[in-house]
């Protein structure tokens, strides 16, 4: 644990001084040099959070062996004009927050890379994050609260030949916690603005975008048997094409998206030699207080990773976007949708309204209602289980009553098939449930402001009833106190409490808390992560410069 402590110590005295040393910066990226070409800039950020962990048998804890745990990362990027950029970051997780993996636990400098620009080119060697499209066959990421970080280390370059055309090449092999998968990766992606070529799209002031990718995988062969005697006779190179068009024009945006692959037997698919394929189709139109989306996707057989027997949230090639709506709200977010990667059908659609002021509805300030539905099924029906994943209507409303009251609404109305998404049931495979937010606001002058929630869930299935409860009082510029209360009526009759204080100066924000973590998922973008109940103290410090 010295080890910790110090490494503690030696990072706030360093943001202290490079606060006072350097200019603030609140971006990682390389920083336009305006008409100084020799201008040299460093950048960087600071993330600790830390845990000093208490048992609770209340609420289901594990017994720790260490005293502090934290997951800690410093990124650092020196920029030289517009035209190098060398970066790198440390990750400090030899004792990780609980929820992570073993192979997860380490420390160390696993991304580094240098970037240099000449023209209409860009190299990148090192290690480094891309996306094709929508992702739906590469898309490499960091997601630090799922413990997810695909980077490619290896070489990309990205050249602007002609007027709205850019391509991409790029190659490496994957990380995999502190190591990297023996698979290699390449690929190259093409988009070309068609509206830049065709001169009646540009007079009409309308976009068209045509986007080609291709993304291959070799990986070595591998004894895996079906049976004693019978050993499968895997294909050691895959690959993964994309196509795409987008069309916008007067506030409208449409969108179309086609991936397939071809047989990728993996333990994802239950080493399945059935070709994959994803259509995602999109359209929306929005203008000054009104908006419209649906959005319709249907996968099959896609998960896409460099290792082949990899299981958890690991080693992805690509992304497959959910279609549900991120909450933000603790009760609707209770219930999580992962995406399942073997295949479904999702619908989602949504419609928001903003009734302008001195109207019947809208009234003095105006009112802002939202309508949302999703809605995703599987491909066939299954013996035995229902054909339904996961389906919700949200009803949102909001209303500034006064110059200081402004109120929240909220009603959802949930479908939640846990056989498929956790793999277990508690009377029955389907939750579902009722679930009712009431926010309010209160500006008491420019620098005190209250807000408060209160939630319901209101279900018969799993741990049954949940309600919550926060108060938040922030006084500007720099402290915010918040207390909350988690607590399940239905079976358990137990409180998951929380008061925590934050203080902001500058580009330092500390926030400190001490109270009860209910067990659950932890999901964004439809990947998630399961993160066992918890007791302590949290320190959480963050700082850009």
């Amino acid at each position: 644990m010295k080890k910790i402590y110090l490494i503690m110590t030696a990072l706030f005295i360093y943001a202290a001084q490079a606060q006072e040393a350097l200019p603030v910066s609140d971006s990682l990226q390389t920083q336009s040099a305006g008409k100084n070409p020799s201008k040299i800039r460093l950048t960087g950020s600071i993330q600790s959070d830390i845990l000093f962990p208490e048992e609770d048998n209340a609420i289901g804890t594990s017994s720790y062996k260490d005293k502090v745990l934290t997951n800690t990362y410093v990124d650092l990027a020196l920029s030289v004009a517009d035209y190098l950029t060398v970066g790198g970051r440390f990750e400090y997780l030899d004792h990780p927050l609980p929820g992570f993996e073993k192979d997860f636990a380490g420390w160390g400098v696993p991304y580094f890379y240098a970037t240099g620009r000449y023209r209409n080119a860009e190299l990148t060697v090192g290690d480094f994050y891309e996306q094709f499209g929508n992702g739906l066959t590469l898309r490499t990421y960091e997601e630090r609260s799922l413990g997810i970080d695909n980077s490619i280390r290896g070489g990309r370059l990205i050249l602007h030949p002609l007027k709205g055309l850019r391509l991409k090449a790029l190659g490496g092999k994957q990380r995999r916690y502190w190591d990297h998968n023996d698979s290699f990766l390449w690929g190259g992606d093409a988009e070309l603005n068609l509206d830049q070529w065709l001169r009646k799209l540009e007079e009409q002031d309308a976009r068209l975008l045509l986007g080609l990718s291709y993304t291959g995988k070799h990986e070595k062969e591998e004894d895996i048997y079906i049976a004693s005697d019978k050993k499968l006779n895997l294909p050691l190179n895959i690959a993964a094409f994309d196509a795409r068009l987008q069309f916008q024009k007067n506030g409208y945006n449409l969108m179309a998206d086609y991936a397939w692959k071809i047989n990728d037997p993996s333990f994802d698919n239950q080493y399945s030699y059935d070709r994959g394929s994803a259509l995602l189709l999109s359209g929306s139109y929005s203008r000054k207080g009104m908006s419209f989306l649906l959005q319709v996707k249907r996968s099959e057989n896609m998960a896409f990773r460099s290792l082949r027997s990899m299981t958890g949230i690991s080693s992805f090639i690509n992304y497959l976007p959910a279609f549900t709506m991120q909450q933000t709200y603790v009760l609707p977010a209770l219930y999580p949708y992962a995406t399942q990667p073997l295949g479904e059908w999702a619908f989602q659609g949504e419609a928001s309204y903003n009734f302008r002021r001195h109207t019947a509805l809208g009234g003095k300030y105006g009112t802002l209602i939202k309508l949302h539905a999703s809605h995703i099924r599987a491909l066939h029906k299954v013996s035995g289980l229902d054909n339904l994943y996961y389906q919700d209507i949200n009803i949102m409303f909001e209303k500034k009553l006064s110059r200081s009251w402004k109120l929240n609404a909220m009603y959802m109305n949930q479908r939640y098939n846990q056989r498929v998404v956790e793999g277990h049931a508690t009377n029955g495979d389907l939750i579902k449930s009722n679930i009712y937010v009431l926010e309010g606001k209160y500006q008491a002058n420019r620098k005190l402001t209250f807000r408060g929630e209160l939630q319901y869930l209101n279900t018969r299935q799993d741990e049954g009833d949940w309600l919550f409860a926060l108060l938040e009082v922030s006084v500007l510029p720099s402290l915010m106190f918040t207390v909350s209360d988690m607590y399940n009526s239905g079976e358990t009759n137990l409180h998951y409490y929380m008061a925590s204080a934050t203080y902001s100066h500058k580009s330092h924000r500390v926030q400190l808390g001490y109270g009860r973590t209910r067990a659950g998922y932890n999901c964004a973008g439809g990947v998630c992560r399961y993160v066992p109940a918890s007791r302590g103290f949290q320190l959480s410090y963050n700082f850009n410069f």
